[in-house]
């Protein structure tokens, strides 16, 4: 079964627990691998389906399933009958309009979550939902793609540096929050980036282009809120957790990744007060270039205004205007013409409005 909703109100009408995948099919294709590894052994390989997975079921090792890929609905619906998950959880699986959640169950916990990483050159953002299902030494991962975000966390596993190996699947899934939460720092130096340069487009040459990245760029820290800000309340329930699946050392290590959570919505939060605020100074730029276009229309209408008046003295048609009849008028008209320029702009000039 593969079928797809855009948006999740396609799904309006459909009883609670219609396993139907809501979002974006980033890959048509859903792959699953296998990471079983202890202390002494790591195993990595992938499977066709589910049922290849049970022989790790009841092994001492962690066993990491990654599952690749939303758009074949029955992979999900086998991981819950196989392991008993309820179907509101594994239809919230299926839905990547999710917001950042814990929740707490008998034998499992669920943990839902964006990451969220710049992509290309102009700053554009790629968002992906990562859902995790954590049993005693079982961990299933469910992305909306292939990527290498967590290849650096495998590299880790396979050379059995570092202390994942001998711990359980808390502490992978610790490294697996740490890892997409940390993909934030990443967005933050591109973001670092395209303020820098948004800044210097405000001050030096603001154009309407410029207005257009600050709307863009402000749209942008919106979504990236959005999705970042609801982190650290599922943090939050998961260290007041009181679940025998987190032992008690996890605990300090998940405390660190909300303290990187945290510092993360912080940056997001300054960096939109320096966008409000590049806003102010571009419409004061504009503001300031228009009364300079407004202040010489001024000048040269404040000049012509006089001479204005003279012309329009002599240009009436009345019979006895003695200075008509004068040998000189016309050039001493023209002398009294540029003697007020003159000084007009001398004033101007003194007064430093030109």
């Amino acid at each position: 079964m593969s079928e797809s909703f855009s948006s999740a109100s396609k799904k309006v009408g459909l009883p609670p627990g219609s396993l139907v995948h809501v979002g974006r099919v980033l890959e048509p294709v859903t792959r699953i691998t296998v990471v079983d590894y202890s202390k002494d052994h790591v195993v990595e390989h992938p499977v066709l389906s589910i049922d290849e997975v049970l022989q790790y079921k009841e092994s001492d090792s962690v066993t990491w399933v990654i599952v690749e890929g939303l758009a074949n609905v029955d992979v999900v619906d086998d991981v819950g009958k196989i392991f008993g998950i309820h179907s509101l959880v594994l239809e919230d699986i299926l839905h990547t309009h999710q917001r950042p959640k814990f929740e707490e169950y008998d034998n499992h916990l669920y943990i839902v979550l964006k990451c969220v990483m710049p992509e290309g050159e102009n700053f554009n953002v790629s968002y992906e939902q990562i859902s995790l299902l954590v049993f005693n030494n079982f961990v299933f991962m469910f992305k909306e793609k292939t990527d290498e975000l967590l290849y650096p966390l495998l590299k880790q596993i396979r050379s059995s540096k570092g202390r994942i190996r001998s711990k359980g699947s808390d502490y992978l899934t610790y490294a697996i929050l740490d890892t997409i939460i940390d993909q934030g720092f990443f967005l933050i130096d591109a973001l670092d980036e395209e303020v820098t340069s948004l800044e210097d487009d405000v001050y030096d040459n603001p154009t309407q282009d410029t207005l257009h990245r600050i709307q863009r760029l402000k749209r942008q820290l919106i979504s990236i809120r959005r999705n970042m800000s609801p982190v650290r309340e599922m943090l939050g329930g998961l260290l007041r957790s009181e679940s025998e699946l987190i032992h008690e050392h996890t605990y300090l290590y998940i405390r660190d990744v909300s303290d990187h959570s945290l510092h993360l919505l912080e940056s997001v939060e300054s960096y939109r007060d320096v966008l409000s605020g590049l806003l102010e100074i571009y419409i004061s730029n504009i503001s300031n270039k228009m009364n300079e276009v407004m202040k010489v229309l001024t000048v040269f209408a404040s000049i012509f205004i006089p001479l204005t008046f003279l012309a329009g003295i002599y240009g009436m048609n009345f019979d006895y205007m003695p200075e008509l009849h004068w040998k000189w008028a016309y050039p001493l008209l023209w002398v009294v013409f540029i003697t007020i320029t003159v000084l007009s702009l001398f004033y101007f000039k003194k007064k430093k409005w030109l």
